[in-house]
């Protein structure tokens, strides 16, 4: 379903943490630029969104930020072919899909926690802004995001997030007439976890978070699930997390072989 492409919202992606569960190459790059095929996850996720028509992206960096940093500023040459003069110009070849992104790189602190990682990136959402995108930058999806944005607006409340089936490691949610009831351990297979790609209405982050150092997956979510504000978009889909090397190995089979789902509706890769 794709929404206005005038009125989508701008995504922010959480790439601050350490990925400790995936120490063997998070030792030398943060988790959301280890590589799926050529490229790092979190450009994969970027184009998820950008399929629906998402061109702004605020990055709450932390731990190895200047990895992104570099990433960024050298994209147009890691995707196109380019011819260098004597004097300095550049001149690229072919299409990039990328162009017209707009990439704001967010200093939100090393060891700041989720919570934290969102008040102060908000700082750069634009003044029209009343909803955002939010999500965690090593998890991929075949998601509908213009669908994702429709049940937030219907709903009309402060967090829209997603409901997954994992593969039952993390702890289920449960309903009650479309609103998050309750976050429990998990039973296996089959059960809806939190996958990230939620929706915001740009109230949250005063409302539930202010200036506090804090996880936003505690307290301030389950202040808006007793607040009755809280609501699930299902999605009965494709959805993987990187958190082991086993997940990395998963994923980039998936890629070589042709067979990623979270890549439905790319034209040009």
């Amino acid at each position: 379903m794709k929404s206005d492409l005038c009125t989508m919202p701008p995504a922010m992606i959480l790439c601050g943490g350490r990925g400790t569960r995936l120490r063997e190459i998070t030792e030398l790059l943060p988790k959301p630029m280890v590589t799926v095929g050529s490229q790092p996850i979190v450009w994969h996720i970027m184009r998820i969104y950008a399929s629906y028509g998402v061109n702004r992206f605020i990055l709450c960096l932390g731990y190895k930020k200047e990895a992104f940093i570099d990433y960024f500023n050298h994209l147009h040459s890691r995707v196109c072919d380019m011819t260098i003069t004597i004097g300095g110009e550049k001149l690229y070849h072919g299409a990039f899909p990328e162009a017209g992104w707009e990439i704001t790189l967010a200093d939100t602190g090393l060891d700041t926690a989720t919570g934290g990682r969102i008040a102060r990136a908000a700082k750069y959402l634009r003044p029209d802004d009343r909803d955002f995108f939010l999500t965690y930058g090593d998890g991929v999806a075949d998601i509908d995001i213009g669908a994702l944005l429709d049940t937030h607006k219907k709903a009309g409340k402060m967090i829209t997030c997603s409901a997954v089936h994992p593969a039952g490691r993390f702890g289920k949610m449960s309903f009650k007439d479309g609103l998050v009831a309750g976050f429990e351990p998990d039973s296996g297979a089959g059960e809806y976890v939190n996958g990230g790609f939620m929706a915001l209405k740009r109230e949250t982050v005063e409302r539930y978070i202010g200036d506090e150092d804090c996880f936003f997956e505690q307290r301030p979510m389950l202040n808006a699930l007793h607040d009755g504000e809280l609501y699930a978009y299902k999605h009965d889909g494709f959805w993987q997390c990187m958190d082991t090397p086993r997940e990395y190995e998963l994923l980039n089979e998936l890629w070589r072989t042709n067979r990623a789902p979270w890549r439905k509706g790319w034209q040009d890769v």
